[in-house]
């Protein structure tokens, strides 16, 4: 089969949202001058079997008092605030790059030129606005705390910009903003989807975010750090081990960033209350890993490269909609290569 001269085979973005790992403290609302460094806590716990049985053991009523009699032994890592704390702190820092128009890697002279018009085109006409405004509505709304957001009496959301001369500080209460949709119209939001937005759109220019959030959940209640991916379970006995760096609890940079690109809206379930997922991470196949579906497939061409392909290339794509989508792909960062045969 003849070669394509407008493939690239070699061909990846490095990533332009750039969070680092969220470190987590215990403090009181009311008095937040005085935090302490949450630390994880081992605890042995003696649980009922509770998992579904084999058919014939839920049949046999001896068999059955035989299984769930046995001790479910457990040791587990846990995280929670003193008895005089009430409130969670998670603190981070998000750097956003520029220069999207230009890839970390391409080997295609003519396929980088083609994707480099495309780009400029995109940033020329919609100066990345409607991304850094959905990226800023998820800083606000505290998306990023997940299971951590839930029942929490309050939230507050501090972000300060920490470049050289361009110091700004911006105050949120996250109650105010939903995770369902961005139609908010918030002026503090959008002052900081400006800068955003600028950033994104230079050639090598950057901004730099320290984002703190206080979150009131209640006296010594349980908070909720990253759970470690364990793949070599015959080393160790705990059945659950949470992330920490230097003693103190944290967030995994990647739930972070995972938490700022949920503003996928575009997808075709999207509108449908039955299959909707809400809004869900960028992702090229809008793939969404605990409901173990993807919402962007190739079939029905609305998937990632089914748009890259003919966009990069100096087509048109039929709605706006979907270019915001392939640029925020591209903000995600990845390996985006393609067979030359």
């Amino acid at each position: 089969m003849a070669k394509n001269e407008n493939t690239a085979s070699v061909l990846a973005f490095e990533k332009k949202l750039v969070p680092s790992d969220g470190y987590m403290y215990g403090t009181q609302w009311h008095n937040r001058d005085q935090t302490t460094p949450l630390k994880l806590k081992e605890k042995s716990v003696r649980g009922t079997i509770s998992n579904r049985l084999k058919p014939a053991i839920q049949k046999d009523p001896a068999k059955l008092n035989n299984e769930v009699e046995k001790a479910n032994l457990q040791t587990v890592d846990a995280c929670a605030l003193e008895p005089e704390q009430d409130t969670l702190k998670l603190h981070f820092t998000l750097k956003i790059l520029g220069g999207i128009h230009q890839p970390s890697a391409c080997n295609n002279a003519l396929f980088k030129q083609s994707y480099s018009t495309a780009a400029k085109a995109y940033k020329e006409r919609e100066g990345f606005r409607e991304l850094a405004r959905r990226y800023a509505l998820n800083i606000a709304n505290a998306r990023f705390l997940w299971r951590n957001r839930v029942g929490s009496e309050n939230i507050e959301v501090q972000v300060k910009a920490l470049n050289k001369n361009a110091e700004q500080s911006w105050q949120f209460d996250a109650s105010q903003f939903s995770t369902r949709h961005f139609d908010a119209d918030d002026s503090q939001v959008n002052n900081l989807a400006s800068r955003i937005a600028k950033a994104l759109a230079s050639d090598d220019d950057f901004l730099m975010l320290d984002i703190s959030c206080y979150a009131q959940v209640g006296k010594a209640q349980d908070v909720y750090p990253s759970e470690e991916l364990v793949l070599d379970k015959g080393k160790g006995n705990k059945s659950k081990i949470l992330y920490a760096v230097d003693d103190v609890a944290a967030l995994h940079s990647q739930k972070i960033g995972n938490a700022l690109r949920t503003i996928d809206t575009w997808y075709p379930e999207f509108d449908d209350p039955e299959s909707s997922a809400g809004p869900i991470a960028i992702e090229p196949y809008g793939a969404v890993t605990n409901l173990g579906k993807a919402y962007r497939t190739p079939k029905d061409k609305q998937d990632f490269y089914s748009f890259f392909d003919h966009w990069a290339r100096g087509g048109e794509l039929e709605r706006i909609e979907d270019e915001h989508y392939v640029m925020a792909t591209l903000v995600r960062g990845g390996v985006f290569g393609e067979s030359d045969k």
